[in-house]
């Protein structure tokens, strides 16, 4: 059965990180107008079941691709954006050449990597460019704890030291979106 299709069994990983309601919470044509007009070249680092790959393609990008280190979301983002490049990868160590995209992209995945400061580098080193997606710095009954969660100082410290100049913050109903240029 693919990825997309509705079962009367437990839904699949992809389909969870696919449930209208978190689609609904991760408010995307905000984080979409936040980058307008759409890049030409997209990649989603973290892009699980290619949800923010699949909206930047709808939205106009020409190229887009997406990397996740499980290889069950990277087939279930092929199904649902056969026309996306997806692969397998870390987001430390990203397989592309420097200055392929125009944007990079990381929805509610940075606090998860074992190494914030080589994501950001890696990010920077393939796209001038790089929207964060993040839980805001505040205790909250969903989402990772107050310990897991970036501070604003604290990423815009490891963004300046990637090579990022500019920083700036838009608060959504339940994240943050963090627009980040070199």
């Amino acid at each position: 059965m693919s990825a997309a299709a509705s079962s009367t069994s437990e839904p699949t990983k992809a389909q969870r990180l696919r449930r209208p309601e978190r689609l609904a919470r991760l408010e995307l044509p905000r984080v979409l107008a936040a980058f307008a007009p759409v890049p030409a070249r997209v990649l989603d680092i973290g892009t699980g079941s290619g949800v923010f790959a699949q909206a930047f393609a709808e939205a106009g990008a020409r190229q887009v691709a997406g990397v996740d280190l499980s290889s069950e979301l990277i087939q279930a983002a092929r199904e649902y954006l056969p026309a996306g490049n997806f692969r397998v990868a870390p987001a430390e160590t990203l397989p592309f050449a420097a200055g392929t995209f125009d944007l990079a992209f990381m929805g509610l995945m940075l606090h998860e990597s074992p190494d914030m400061a080589a994501a950001l580098q890696e990010a920077r080193r393939v796209a001038p460019r790089l929207g964060v997606l993040e839980w805001a710095y505040r205790e909250e009954e969903s989402g990772p704890p107050l310990s897991r969660r970036l501070n604003p100082p604290q990423l815009e410290a490891l963004a300046r030291a990637a090579g990022f100049s500019r920083m700036q913050q838009l608060e959504l109903s339940e994240f943050v979106l963090y627009r980040l240029e070199a």
